[in-house]
């Protein structure tokens, strides 16, 4: 058995801490990145009344072998009232900042685009106030369907390149490393008022140099945005961790990223794709597009 490290461990939710947030969950059918990936902050996101929405799901198309996301050759069609429940969600939430993220759904043409745009007018149209982060997949480098998602201007968008290109194979089969960057970079060229987010996971066996290549390669791209975070292994069918990852290495790789000229980097073990996601608001101040 794996022992974590003492900065790995966190306490466990107390029910009337997130107990809100998962009865307007339940009460909307709605899933959450949050739940459904195993997500060790779910205790301290929840408690503060925030939540990534993960939506077309909650299973997947791809069958990656990092993640807890179930897998499902052939998903079910997309649910027609799921951008009105996710809006009144947010709404009854007061979400100051919402995070819309998906599975993969290789099997839709555009790869689900059009369940997030319809997202993203049923939140402006209740809570137009709200700023909106999605954290999409690489839609099979459908750079139409990417374009059509920038016409809806969220604030931000996130694409995670998750790792470093060795690893690609075994970690990402189905994903392809330079067309995550070609997505990061075309949507920095269509709508230059997005900001641009991406994040890795460590501890699979990667080096220093190796994240610090990432790092360059995705602000040679214009990612504004970047957080990096320890894999955790879900279950003994995942992929095994190769090491964990000292909180003083995540400092170093903080203080490059902002050297490179990042605008953020949040780079802590216990940091994921959404962590503190609505610190974005207070970025989007000191650099306004």
């Amino acid at each position: 058995m794996v022992v974590k490290p003492e900065w790995l461990r966190v306490k466990a939710p107390q029910w009337e801490r997130v107990g809100n947030v998962k009865e307007i969950l339940r009460d909307l059918a709605l899933n959450t990145v949050c739940e459904e990936a195993s997500c060790p902050n779910i205790g301290e996101c929840f408690k503060a009344g925030t939540a990534t929405f993960l939506i077309m799901g909650p299973a997947c198309t791809r069958a990656c072998p990092y993640c807890d996301i179930d897998f499902e050759k052939k998903p079910k069609a997309l649910d027609p009232t799921e951008p009105t429940r996710l809006a009144e969600a947010v709404r009854r939430m007061g979400l100051n900042h919402v995070v819309i993220t998906s599975v993969n759904r290789d099997d839709l043409p555009d790869g689900g685009i059009s369940q997030f745009v319809q997202c993203i007018e049923g939140i402006r149209s209740v809570s137009p106030q709200t700023t909106i982060e999605v954290l999409i997949p690489d839609l099979c480098g459908n750079w139409d369907a990417l374009e059509t998602l920038c016409q809806a201007k969220p604030e931000v968008l996130n694409h995670n390149t998750e790792t470093i290109p060795r690893l690609y194979r075994r970690v990402r089969p189905q994903g392809n490393y330079q067309r995550s960057l070609e997505l990061l970079q075309r949507t920095h060229e269509v709508a230059p008022w997005i900001y641009t987010k991406s994040g890795l996971m460590v501890g699979l066996g990667e080096t220093d140099s190796e994240i610090r290549q990432v790092m360059q390669d995705l602000r040679g791209v214009n990612c504004d945005i970047l957080t990096i975070g320890q894999y955790l292994q879900p279950s003994q069918k995942h992929l095994n961790i190769a090491d964990f990852i000292t909180p003083a290495q995540f400092d170093a790789w903080r203080e490059y990223g902002e050297s490179l000229g990042f605008l953020q980097v949040v780079s802590s073990p216990l940091t994921r794709s959404s962590y503190h996601a609505e610190q974005v608001r207070e970025l989007m101040q000191r650099y306004p597009r």
